[in-house]
C-alpha cells in the first residue's frame, strides 16, 4: 500500500519560531510583489505615487498562476541551503512562470550583478519590471538571460529529465524540479519519472521533484489535479517514489507545513546517500526517493474575482488574471490594491533595496540559486582526456577493397573515451547500442540500472549501478539527461535510428535557440560541450524493417536552424567517422550531426587521407576522377556512406563503358561546405565551389537524405541550375538494399544513365550503354524479387583496381 499523506504522515517535526515565519512570509510576499510588477509596471514600481494608466505597459504578457507556487518553493528551498550548506539547484518546468525565478534572482542580488543597469534600488527596479516581455528586453520564459536557469521551459515536458541529467555524476548537487501539472500530462514527463530507476546514490546526486498541482492550464483543468487523492498517491508510489503532500492556502498555515515537509524530505535524501555510501557493496539497492506534491491555488495571493469571474484558484489566474488596466479605471485601482496587499514600503527601503534582514534570508555567494555555477555548466567543464583516435584507424591499402562496420570502429574508440572519462562522460540510446554496432562500449562499463536485476541478465545484458551506457525506449528522455549533463558541465554522445531521431525534434529545436541565445549575446555563459548525435541504421539500410524506418528528414530540421550552432557531417568510412567523431568530443556550443551506417561497408581513405579530407570537409578524389589537367565533362558529387557507393559504382561502370568520358569525382563531409561563406562559417566561398563544381558543367550529386536541401544550400551558386540532386523520395516497402536504392534512383545504374543523358557527346555514342544499365536496373529488381536479396556483383562489388 502506498504510504498515507504528509498531512497525516508522521515526519521530522520543524517549527518555525514566529520571527522565522514572520521573514519567509515577508521574502515570500517580496517575491510576489517583484512578479506582479514584472507583468504590469513600466514606472513607479515601489508605488511611491499613485499608479497611474502611464506606469501599466502597453502590452500586457507573461504567465501570473504557477509564480506564487513556484516562489513558496524557493524561500523554503533557501531555508536549506542555509541550514545545512547545500548545494542545490532550481529548475522551473513552467518555465512560462519565469517571473518566480526572476524575482528570485534579483532577490539574492544575482541579476544586478550579472547586469548592473537593473541595479538594487528603485532605479534598477524600475528598468528590471519594465524589461520583461518587452521589446529590446528580454522574454516570458526562463530564457537564457536568466541567471541560475538551465530549462527555458516554453516547451513542457522536459524538465525532470533535465534535472536528473543535471544529477548524474554530480554527487553532492540536489536538483529540485519544478513540474507544473500541466506539463506533467505529457508525454515525456510522463516517462522522466522512471529516471529514478537509474539513479546511483553512491556517484550520482539527487533530484527533489514537486508536483505543483494549482489545477489548471491555460483554459482547462488539469488531470492529476482531479483525481482522488489516494489514486495520486499509488501512482507516484508505483513509480517508486515516496510522495509527500503539502495543501493548503492559509500562507502561514502553509509555510509550516512546508517547513517540516521540505526538511524532512532533504533529510531522507542525505540519509538515502549516506547509508549507500557508506556501504561496502557496490550495488546499492534502489531507494524510494522523496518527492513533494504541493497544492496551491492557482494565482495564489492574487486578485480573487475580476468583474464577478473568479480568478484565484481557475484558470483565469494563468497568464494575465487584469487584462486591460491602462484603459478601464476600476481595473487600474484593482491591480494598484494587488500589489500593495503585499506591503511593499515594509520590504523595501527608502532606496528601493530589500531591507537587511530579508537579504539575509537569501545563501550567500555560489550557495544562492542563481549563482550556482552548475547552472552556468560551462564554468565547471573540463576538456575530456581523449585517446589519440588514429590509434583506431582501419588500414586502407587501395580504396574500395575491404568492409568494415564504421559504427563498430567507433564503438572502440568509444569504450576508451569511456575508461579515460568515468565521471564525466556518458553515452545515450533507446536500447540500440548493441543494434548500432557500439557495443565494444561494454568492455569499459555496463549499462545504467538501479532497478531489480536477474540471474539470467548476467548473460549479455550487462547491466548494472554505475553504468556510463544509458538506455532507455524514449527518446525524449535520453535527449533531456543528455542536455542536462552537457548544460551543468560534461560530455556526451547520443545514437538513433535516424527514422525515430525525429522523436526529438522539438528538443533540438529548442535547446539549439539556447545554444544561439547564449553563444552570440550572453558573454558571462560560458561555453558547454556540444549535444553530439550519431544518426545511424539509416534509411538506405531500412530494407528490412521497411517503409516506416525510411525516413532521413532530420537533416533538413537541423539545417534550419542557426549556422552558428548547427553541424552536420557525413564521414563516407570509418576513419572518416574517427576523425569527425574526436572533432565533435572536442566541440562546444554546437550540435554535432553525424550520419554514419552501422552495417560493413567499403572503406576508400587511409587515417592521414582522411584527416586530409575532413579537415577540409568536401574534397576531390583523385582515385575516383579522370580530369586530371584537364577540364571535367561532368562532375559527380556525393555526400553519405552508401550513397558514396553507389556514386562510386556509377563511376567504374562509365570509366569501363565510356573511356574518354572526364569525370571530376566529389565527396562531402561537412555538409555547410555547400553553402556560401556569408550564410555559414563552414560555407565555401564562390571561387572554392566553382573551382570543384565548375561554372557550367552539369553536376550529378548523390545525396543520403531528401534532395531539395541541396538545392537549398547551393541556390544562391552560379552553376546551381546544371546541379541535379538524386536523394531520398519516399519510395520504398521490405526491399534489398539495391531495389530501394532503384526505387528512389540514387543507385549506380540510374546515376550512370543520368550522365549519359546530360554530357552531349556521350547521347549517340553511348546509346547502347544506356540500354545496358536499362537491362540491369530489370535484371536487379528481378533478381531481388525472386532471390530476396541481391546478386553476387552487386553485395560483393569492389572498387577496380
Amino acid at each position: 500500500m502506498p504510504p498515507s499523506s504528509a498531512k497525516a504522515k508522521k515526519t521530522s517535526t520543524v517549527i518555525l519560531s514566529p520571527e522565522e515565519l514572520r521573514k519567509i512570509d515577508a521574502y515570500w510576499r517580496a517575491c510576489n510583489y517583484l512578479s506582479v510588477g514584472m507583468l504590469y509596471l513600466q514606472d513607479n514600481p515601489l508605488l511611491r505615487t499613485p499608479l497611474k494608466p502611464e506606469h501599466i505597459k502597453n502590452r500586457l504578457l507573461g504567465h501570473w498562476g504557477s509564480d506564487p507556487g513556484q516562489s513558496f518553493t524557493w524561500v523554503h528551498l533557501n531555508r536549506l541551503i542555509k541550514k545545512y550548506d547545500l548545494d542545490l539547484i532550481f529548475l522551473s518546468g513552467p518555465g512560462h512562470g519565469a517571473p518566480a525565478t526572476l524575482s528570485n534572482c534579483y532577490l539574492e542580488g544575482v541579476y544586478s550583478e550579472v547586469y548592473p543597469d537593473k541595479s538594487q534600488d528603485e532605479a534598477g527596479m524600475q528598468k528590471f519590471f519594465k524589461q520583461f516581455s518587452f521589446p529590446g528586453g528580454i522574454g516570458s520564459h526562463c530564457t537564457p538571460e536568466t541567471p541560475g536557469s538551465i530549462h527555458e521551459g516554453g516547451e513542457l515536458g522536459y524538465s525532470l529529465s533535465h534535472g536528473f541529467g543535471a544529477a548524474y555524476d554530480n554527487p553532492n548537487l540536489i536538483v529540485t524540479v519544478m513540474v507544473g501539472d500541466g506539463e506533467a500530462e505529457t508525454g515525456p514527463l510522463a516517462t522522466s519519472w522512471h529516471s529514478n530507476k537509474f539513479l546511483d546514490p553512491i556517484c550520482d546526486g539527487a533530484v527533489l521533484p514537486v508536483l505543483h498541482l494549482n489545477g489548471y492550464k491555460i483554459a482547462n483543468p488539469t488531470i492529476l489535479a482531479r483525481i482522488p487523492q489516494d489514486e495520486l498517491e499509488a501512482l507516484f508510489f508505483g513509480y517508486g517514489w515516496h510522495p509527500y503532500i503539502v495543501e493548503g492556502d492559509d500562507p502561514k498555515i502553509m509555510h509550516q507545513k512546508m517547513a517540516e515537509v521540505t526538511e524532512h524530505c532533504i533529510n531522507e535524501i542525505r540519509d538515502i546517500q549516506s547509508k549507500a555510501r557508506s556501504s561496502k557493496s557496490k550495488s546499492p539497492d534502489r531507494p524510494r526517493w522523496p518527492m513533494i506534491i504541493l497544492r496551491t491555488p492557482k494565482g495564489w495571493t492574487g486578485p480573487k474575482e475580476v468583474d464577478g469571474h473568479k480568478v484565484e484558484g481557475f484558470w483565469r489566474a494563468h497568464q494575465i488574471p487584469i487584462l486591460d488596466p491602462k484603459t478601464n479605471p476600476k481595473h487600474l485601482k484593482q491591480v494598484e490594491q494587488w500589489l500593495k496587499s503585499y506591503k511593499p514600503e515594509e520590504l523595501f527601503d527608502a532606496s528601493g533595496r530589500l531591507i537587511p534582514e530579508l537579504r539575509a534570508m537569501a545563501p550567500e555567494g555560489t550557495r544562492r540559486i542563481t549563482a550556482n555555477p552548475h547552472a552556468n555548466g560551462g564554468l565547471l567543464r573540463k576538456p575530456l582526456d581523449l585517446p589519440d583516435f588514429r590509434d583506431y584507424a582501419i588500414k586502407v591499402k587501395k580504396p574500395g577493397q575491404i568492409e568494415v562496420s564504421s559504427t563498430f570502429t567507433l564503438g572502440g574508440y568509444l569504450r576508451d573515451v569511456i575508461k579515460r572519462n568515468m565521471t564525466s562522460f556518458r553515452v545515450f540510446g533507446p536500447d540500440e547500442t548493441a543494434s548500432n554496432r557500439l557495443q565494444l562500449m561494454y568492455e569499459a562499463t555496463s549499462k545504467s540500472w538501479m532497478a531489480e536485476i536477474f540471474p539470467e541478465d548476467a548473460d549479455g545484458t550487462d547491466i548494472a549501478p554505475g553504468g556510463r551506457v544509458m538506455e532507455m525506449l524514449s527518446e525524449h528522455t535520453l535527449e533531456g539527461w543528455f542536455e542536462g549533463y552537457v548544460l551543468t558541465g560534461r560530455h556526451g554522445f547520443l545514437s538513433s535510428y535516424e527514422a525515430f531521431v525525429h522523436i526529438i525534434d522539438s528538443m533540438f529545436n529548442q535547446h539549439a535557440k539556447w545554444l544561439e541565445k547564449s553563444k552570440l549575446e550572453l558573454r558571462w555563459r560560458a561555453p558547454i560541450s556540444s549535444i553530439n548525435l550519431l544518426i545511424t541504421s539509416l534509411v538506405w539500410r531500412q530494407d528490412h524493417n521497411g517503409f516506416t524506418h525510411q525516413d532521413p528528414g532530420f537533416l533538413d530540421v537541423v539545417a534550419n536552424k542557426s549556422p552558428h550552432v548547427t553541424r552536420i557531417y557525413l564521414p563516407p568510412d570509418a576513419n572518416c567517422l574517427l576523425s569527425v567523431a574526436n572533432h565533435c568530443l572536442c566541440s562546444t556550443n554546437y550540435v554535432n550531426v553525424i550520419v554514419a551506417d552501422k552495417a560493413p561497408h567499403l572503406q576508400y581513405l587511409d587515417m592521414d587521407e582522411a584527416i586530409k579530407h575532413c579537415t577540409k570537409g568536401i574534397g576531390i578524389w583523385d582515385f575516383a576522377s579522370t580530369d586530371a589537367g584537364s577540364e571535367p565533362d561532368i562532375v559527380i558529387a556525393c555526400a553519405g556512406d552508401i550513397p558514396t557507393a553507389e556514386a562510386l559504382a556509377a563511376v567504374a561502370i562509365l570509366r569501363e563503358h565510356c573511356t574518354d568520358l572526364k569525370i571530376r569525382f566529389v565527396n562531402v563531409v561537412d555538409l555547410f561546405r555547400l553553402m556560401p561563406e556569408s550564410e555559414h562559417p563552414h560555407g565555401l566561398s564562390d571561387r572554392e565551389f566553382d573551382s570543384l563544381f565548375t561554372v557550367d558543367k552539369p553536376v550529378i550529386f548523390n545525396f543520403h537524405a531528401y534532395a531539395s536541401l541541396i538545392h537549398k544550400f547551393t541556390y544562391r551558386r552560379k552553376n546551381h541550375d546544371n546541379i541535379h540532386v538524386r536523394g531520398y523520395k519516399e519510395q520504398g516497402n521490405i526491399n534489398t538494399p539495391l531495389e530501394l536504392a532503384i526505387l528512389n534512383q540514387i543507385d549506380r545504374f540510374d546515376i550512370a544513365i543520368d550522365v549519359i543523358d546530360r554530357v552531349p557527346k556521350l547521347q549517340a555514342t553511348a546509346a547502347h550503354t544506356k540500354e545496358w544499365l536499362k537491362d540491369k536496373i530489370i535484371e536487379s529488381v528481378n533478381y531481388a524479387h525472386k532471390h530476396g536479396i541481391d546478386h553476387k556483383d552487386i553485395t560483393d562489388w569492389k572498387w577496380p583496381v
